[in-house]
């Protein structure tokens, strides 16, 4: 049984429409769908990323959007945004086959914890990049996570959303799985984390 080094916002958890539609409320008051994928397009990136860019496309302080943003992780500690499906199903047979179940993310440490409280989601270890790691495609959260659990890569995969997923875990000798409905030559892509079963 392999363990399973996860990427949480967008991978584990289900966080980006909410985030979308945040960040969008601040610039429009009723969004439309083509302004909701703008915001989606540049969040893809990154939510710092998205943020930087709207502030001044559409000339809005920054902190507006800053603090939407922070509200919206205050309003999931009692009202979390939801699991991805599949989710559940793919940790819980992690567990039982004798694997871990690892987490590398952006997300700051308090927002991360706050999340899986609310969610009920028990993780084995969890990294932060705010916690003064390097953010991907740096490997080391992955190489932290390996290190501190004496695991080999063979015995890991990687499980992310973004091209910088995939690249984090391939510097870090893992194998990479992408969630995405699109296919990305070169990569394993999954549409639904259910299909995580087959690699383990």
């Amino acid at each position: 049984m392999r363990s399973v080094i996860w990427d949480m916002g967008g991978t584990l958890v289900d966080t980006y429409p909410e985030v979308d539609r945040t960040l969008a409320g601040v610039v429009w008051s009723e969004p439309t769908e083509e302004q909701l994928s703008e915001v989606a397009q540049l969040r893809s990136e990154s939510i710092a990323h998205a943020i930087e860019v709207l502030a001044m496309r559409y000339d809005i302080p920054s902190e507006l959007l800053d603090d939407a943003y922070a509200l919206l992780k205050k309003k999931w500690v009692h009202d979390p945004a939801p699991l991805m499906a599949g989710a559940a199903e793919v940790m819980a047979a992690v567990r039982r086959g004798g694997g871990l179940n690892l987490v590398a993310t952006h997300r700051d440490r308090t927002s991360a914890e706050n999340l899986f409280h609310a969610l009920g989601v028990q993780v084995d270890d969890l990294v932060c990049a705010p916690d003064g790691f390097a953010r991907k495609p740096d490997p080391q959260m992955n190489k932290i996570l390996m290190e501190r659990h004496g695991l080999n890569p063979s015995d890991v995969i990687a499980v992310g959303d973004r091209p910088i997923d995939i690249d984090a875990a391939q510097a870090a000798g893992i194998k990479a799985i992408l969630l995405s409905n699109q296919p990305h030559p070169g990569v394993d892509t999954v549409p639904e984390l259910i299909h995580l079963l087959a690699y383990l």
